[in-house]
Order: structure tokens, then sequence, then C-alpha cells
């Protein structure tokens, strides 16, 4: 789901757009995507976004558009000067720990992330004191001085296969428990839980779904959704792994359990699907907006900074994940 190409970029953006909003609106933002094209050009920047970006991003402006892990490879192979990261703060840092020598951009400094807040490094320096020798298993939601303590990164798509590589009969999962308790009922060893969870995931629960299972609608739930509504759940499974799902599924109703956005960018390939609409917004994911992008690309600023023994502790964890 990357920018439009071709020579009517413009037309074909905007008959593209209007599978999530009115025609007319979708015009109103070409003039700032034109401008922002531009920028790019001249400042051989590529634009890495996350499924959780609105559509004007997605499609308008974005090179690219996958989730966290997808996002983290991309950055780790790109030529590019300069990549511009519409997401959160930890996903900016992953793409400045795999791109150490690229100009990594955060149009939306503000953007941070409840469940990568909601550990600190000394909280897994404790939890290796009181579990020695146990491997700890970081998601990617995390901030890099986290990553820096763990021993092995993990996405929601990868996490089962990340904690079954290490052969360890214990093995600590960080910060969401939810997704903890995901792998912890497809894996054989036992997963010590930290206990964090993702404001926009915790929010959905079982009894919201009941309605919507009466009258027949398919129910797609993130692993970091509660146990409750995994289990009401037709399918449960990362970003990556829904929108496989969708990609293939018959046309009818569906209910995302995720962040908005990522209904309506499923819609841009989908539009024969019908999206119900108890979602959650991620309020940090929609810090970023077109004009911090247009701003971030012109000004050459926020970068992000990594103290550079904190980013060599930091990446070998992500490596490890990536070489599985």
């Amino acid at each position: 789901m990357g920018a439009v190409a071709g020579q009517d970029w413009k037309s074909e953006l905007a008959v593209r757009l209007a599978a999530v909003m009115p025609e007319p609106e979708a015009w109103l933002h070409v003039p700032l995507i034109e401008e922002i094209r531009q920028l790019k050009a001249a400042q051989r920047a590529v634009i890495i976004a996350h499924n959780y970006q609105v559509p004007v991003i997605t499609a308008g402006i974005a090179d690219f558009t996958g989730d966290s892990l997808a996002m983290a490879r991309f950055a780790a192979n790109t030529e590019a000067d300069t990549i511009v990261v519409c997401g959160v703060r930890f996903m900016a840092e992953t793409a400045k720990l795999l791109a150490p020598d690229r100009t990594v951009l955060l149009p939306a400094p503000e953007a941070g992330c409840s469940l990568a807040e909601s550990i600190t490094p000394a909280d897994v320096r404790a939890l290796r004191a009181r579990y020695p020798g146990v491997p700890v298993v970081a998601y990617v939601n995390t901030t890099a001085a986290v990553k820096a303590e763990a021993d092995i990164c993990c996405t929601s798509g990868n996490a089962v296969a990340v904690v079954e590589s290490l052969g360890s009969s214990r093995v600590i999962m960080l910060p969401d428990r939810f997704l903890a308790s995901f792998v912890a009922d497809r894996v054989a060893c036992e997963v010590i839980a930290w206990p964090g969870s993702c404001e926009v995931h915790d929010r959905f629960s079982a009894d919201d779904l009941l309605p919507y299972r009466r009258i027949g609608v398919r129910v797609l739930a993130h692993p970091e959704c509660p146990p409750d509504v995994q289990a009401t759940a037709d399918f449960v499974g990362s970003t990556a792994a829904m929108i496989e799902y969708l990609s293939a599924a018959p046309s009818g109703r569906v209910l995302l359990l995720t962040e908005c956005s990522m209904a309506d960018n499923v819609l841009l390939a989908r539009p024969d699907l019908q999206f119900e609409r108890p979602c959650n917004l991620c309020r940090y994911m929609k810090a970023v907006t077109l004009e911090k992008v247009r701003n971030a690309l012109r000004d050459g600023r926020p970068t992000i900074v990594i103290d550079p023994e904190a980013a060599a502790r930091a990446r070998r964890p992500l490596e490890r994940m990536m070489e599985l």
C-alpha cells in the first residue's frame, strides 16, 4: 500500500481515497501531498508508515506501509539518505537502530506508546535478578533502552517462533501481558509476563462482540486484545496476518478489533468489505499529520538520536530476531 505513481497520480489517488472519504475531500489533500512528494525526491527520502496511519498518508505519501516487522526490514534495506517514520517513537528508534547511517525523522515527536511506556530498563534488570538465567523476549513495542536489556525481540506476528527458537523451559515476555498469554497457549515452555497492555486493544471486551456474533459478522482480533476477546473472535493474528486473512476473505461484514485506520486501509484494496465500527483510535498514531511530515522534510527535524553504546546493545536483539 504505497503512494500512487504514474503521470495522472492526482486523479488516481483521489479516486482511490474515495473508498474512505468523499472524493472532493480527497482533492483537498492533493496540494500538500504533491509538496511532500517533491520534498521527498529532493531529500532522497523514503516514507514508511504503519498500518494504523490514515489513508492520506499510507496511500498518498508512503513508499512502504506495513506492520512493525515489515517497517523494520524496509528500514534496514533502504538506500535512501533519509527515512521518515509515520508511526510512533519506538518505530523510529527501531529504524535508526537498523539503519544507523541514515537520518531518521519522526514528524510527531510526541507520538509515544502506552505499551512502550509501561516498562523501563530498570524493570527488565529487576526481572533478570528475580529470574536468573531466563531469556528475555522484548516486544518491538518497547524503547531502545529496554531493547538494550533484552536477549531477543519479537513482533506479534513472529512471537511464537521467537520463543520456540530459544529452546528454554522458561522465558520472560514483555511488556504486553495479553500477547504473552497468546504465546503461552501455543508453546511448551513457561511464559513469565510483564503486566503491560496497549490502551487501544485493552479497551475491547467480549461483551462488545456478542451482538455482532449473533448476526454473523466475522470478528478478527489482535493478540494484544484481552483473552476473552481472543476466545470470542473468528481469527486472532498480527496486523499482517489480519491483512492476509482479509485479502482472501469473501465479501461481507467484518469487525476488526484493532486501531480504526486499519479498516480504512484494508478498504482501499477491498472496497467490497463492510467494516463495523466498534474500533479504537490510537492518539499517538493520530499525532502524525501531512503538515508535520511536510515540516519534517522541509526542516530536517525532529531527528532520532540514540546513544551509541545503548544502540549497539539494542541492535543485537533486533538483528537476532530478523535472522530467524
